[in-house]
């Protein structure tokens, strides 16, 4: 049925009816069977939905009611079929859109295993296509149904507006953990210092980090705090260099000191013996120097050497008539 063929009075009832159930909604509509009491509104009852009310409220019996009715949804029977067409069609679209993005996803989700994509932002960007696809396509089946969508992009933008305020905080760290699992500063597993703290990454949540420290402390850490401070990622090398502080008195034989550090490093397997080693003066104290020796080792075997040869040094020294302080 065209729309020409509708009569002027039927259009103004289907206009009414559109604008109290997609409008307004149905929360209006149940108030009203609930109350007995219309819900004011600004815009006018037509003449006939009016004749139809007062009608349904009047002293006429039973049957006349129902007849009366039955004649005036037999009138509107043509808005009423095309109406439903529209409704039809609506959920045509929303089914067909359903499988679209279920395909949209798959691809998605093919490509990112493809790409060896971090978990966390695997499952971020899902989540996120999935609700962003699905909002467009409610868009689409509003419009079809006729439904303004500005007035529904301004309930969302003012909705979005006070969540966004609500959690400030909440979204800080929801970028900052965006930002470390794209920009990948250090990975699970790597050994960092940040924000004072420091130990083995133990995973990378989109609003939080857990970090193990050496004492088996779980430290909770914000993203947001995480991203604007300073990371020192020690793990991201595959050797790194040990440096070992140590204090002797001004009356001891440095050269003696030197060689014997240089021949325990040489006895650890575990050090690189094809890179450079040293042993250094690094300050002169009031009544005693300042050594520091340098070697490298591998990043996973660091702190295991670091704290054998800090007992070996001081095993070694004493026994060689050299006092440590």
């Amino acid at each position: 049925m065209s729309e020409g063929n509708i009569t002027p009075k039927q259009k103004e009832i289907l206009e009414y009816i559109k604008d109290q159930i997609l409008t307004r909604g149905f929360m209006m509509l149940a108030a009203t069977a609930a109350t007995g009491t219309p819900v004011p509104t600004e815009s006018p009852v037509p003449a006939d939905v009016q004749e139809v009310v007062e009608q349904m409220n009047s002293s006429a019996s039973a049957e006349e009611k129902t007849s009366f009715l039955l004649e005036y949804l037999m009138a509107q029977r043509e808005p009423l079929m095309n109406f439903g067409k529209t409704l039809l069609i609506a959920l045509i679209v929303f089914l067909i859109g359903r499988k679209v993005i279920s395909l949209l996803l798959k691809l998605l989700n093919r490509w990112m295993e493809r790409g060896g994509v971090e978990v966390s932002v695997h499952k971020f960007i899902m989540s996120l296509g999935n609700v962003v696809l699905y909002i467009l396509l409610i868009f689409c089946v509003a419009g079809i149904l006729g439904v303004g969508t500005s007035s529904i992009v301004a309930i969302i933008g003012s909705a979005g507006l006070a969540v966004g305020l609500a959690l400030q905080g909440s979204l800080s760290n929801l970028a900052g953990g965006i930002l470390i699992l794209l920009m990948k500063p250090f990975r699970v597993g790597d050994y960092i210092v940040a924000t004072g703290v420091e130990g083995t990454v133990r995973n990378i949540d989109i609003f939080y980090t857990r970090i193990v420290t050496t004492d088996n402390k779980v430290v909770v850490i914000p993203n947001g705090t995480l991203s604007n401070g300073n990371i020192i990622n020690t793990s991201q090398e595959d050797y790194r260099l040990l440096i070992l502080d140590f204090m002797v008195g001004y009356d001891a034989d440095i050269s003696k000191v030197r060689e014997i550090i240089l021949e325990l490093m040489e006895q650890d397997m575990q050090i690189c013996q094809d890179r450079a080693r040293s042993v250094n003066i690094d300050k002169l104290n009031p009544g005693r120097v300042k050594l520091q020796a340098k070697a490298w080792v591998a990043t996973e075997h660091y702190w295991d050497v670091r704290y054998r040869m800090l007992e070996k040094i001081k095993e070694e020294l004493p026994k060689q008539g050299i006092s440590l302080f």
